[in-house]
């Protein structure tokens, strides 16, 4: 499908990766800014006039725009920028500065060549491996020609070497660990989506198992037996119904039905049943206002304890009891009863009918089914929500 497509690119957008992506481009965007404003108040401070120094920081500044803006427009660097910072702003500018700035003392050139840390450090995340490398390897070496042109010592050109190889190699390791947890990230987000949705369609086909249990077989069942006349109108009315029912589920089109009200639910639902010579005395009283999904519930399992009657109880008749909950809080309790022979609790197993389509349908909607019932004293089901 087209959105696991999406969420399986490693660069996709909102992904872990691109989240690592953004994190180093903003902090390499701090670290060239804090040297661009070490260049700037060097540069202010100058009073011989020269225009290189002011052309040269400029350059820096306007390098600077183009390739962060770039990057944080497209959401990544574009190598061929990152080239040419490291080119003209790490390499050329110190250079260009000694040339025709009238740059002779240490200090004066230090701004330049700490731009020359911020641009290894951009490079070595941006660029190959080996284009990184020899970017790092240009840098070295403006740094040694350079400060030797203006005569520093050995303790501001091993610092300055320091820091260049630093920004190098600690940005350079950031950006791995980042890349890498970011890519085990998306895929741990890819089979958490997965599995999700292998138990939405677990969910749904369960749903649609239950639906059939309780529906389609039940009345295949019951004409099985040979309890009921196939060709009664009731009886009839209720396999096209089922039918019906069928087509959508294969076609993959059927709506879901919200009930008006609880009391409506289960007149459909003992109604569904009556049509299968089972009489249902039923009485209704106080019914609260449910949400559509809990009205369908207590239908669902009301219609399967019923099934349950005309198949296991060898009685015609039952009876169906729904109020408010007396307990207040705006619950209700539905229970269905037979007095037919009943079961010892201890020794049945609770088969699909009881097990998924009573109390998992009414545990799913926060309620809950309890089965009462002894050897020759009948069957009765409660359902209550809430719990």
């Amino acid at each position: 499908m087209g959105w696991t497509r999406a969420l399986r690119r490693r660069e996709g957008v909102g992904s872990a990766l691109q989240r690592a992506r953004s994190f180093m481009m903003l902090t390499t965007l701090l670290y060239r800014a804090s040297h661009l404003t070490v260049g700037v108040l060097a540069v202010a401070q100058r009073r011989d006039g020269h225009p290189v120094p002011y052309l040269g920081i400029a350059t820096a500044l306007g390098l600077s725009v183009l390739v962060y803006g770039t990057a944080l427009r497209r959401g990544w660097f574009d190598p061929r920028q990152v080239r040419a910072d490291v080119l003209l702003t790490g390499c050329a500018l110190p250079y260009v500065l000694y040339a025709w700035g009238g740059v002779r003392e240490t200090p004066a050139i230090g701004w330049a060549m700490l731009l020359g840390g911020s641009a290894s450090a951009a490079a070595a995340v941006a660029l190959p491996r080996v284009q990184a490398l020899i970017a790092v390897v240009l840098l070295v070496a403006t740094h040694l020609a350079g400060y030797h042109l203006v005569g520093a010592g050995r303790a501001v050109l091993g610092g300055h070497l320091n820091s260049l190889l630093s920004s190098a190699a600690m940005a350079w390791v950031m950006w791995w660990y980042l890349r890498r947890q970011g890519r085990l990230l998306d895929e741990a987000n890819a089979r958490a989506l997965t599995a999700e949705t292998q138990k939405a369609r677990y969910a749904e086909r369960l749903d649609h198992h239950r639906a059939l249990h309780d529906t389609v077989l039940a009345t295949l069942t019951t004409l099985a037996a040979g309890g009921v006349d196939a060709n009664a109108p009731e009886v009839r009315e209720r396999c096209a119904r089922e039918a019906a029912y069928l087509r959508r589920l294969v076609q993959q089109t059927a709506e879901e039905i919200h009930h008006p009200g609880l009391g409506a639910a289960l007149e459909e639902a003992v109604g569904s049943v009556e049509c299968l010579r089972l009489r249902v005395t039923a009485q209704y009283h106080g019914l609260p206002e449910v949400p559509p999904a809990v009205a369908a519930a207590f239908a669902d399992a009301t219609r399967e304890a019923l099934n349950n009657v005309g198949k296991h109880a060898g009685t015609g008749h039952a009876w169906v009891t729904a109020t408010g909950d007396p307990e207040g809080g705006g619950g209700a309790v539905v229970t269905v009863v037979d007095r037919g022979p009943g079961f010892d609790p201890e020794h049945h197993v609770p088969g699909f009918g009881l097990r998924g389509s009573i109390r998992a349908r009414m545990t799913e909607v926060g309620g809950r089914a309890v089965v009462d019932t002894a050897p020759g004293e009948g069957v009765r089901v409660e359902l209550r929500w809430p719990v």
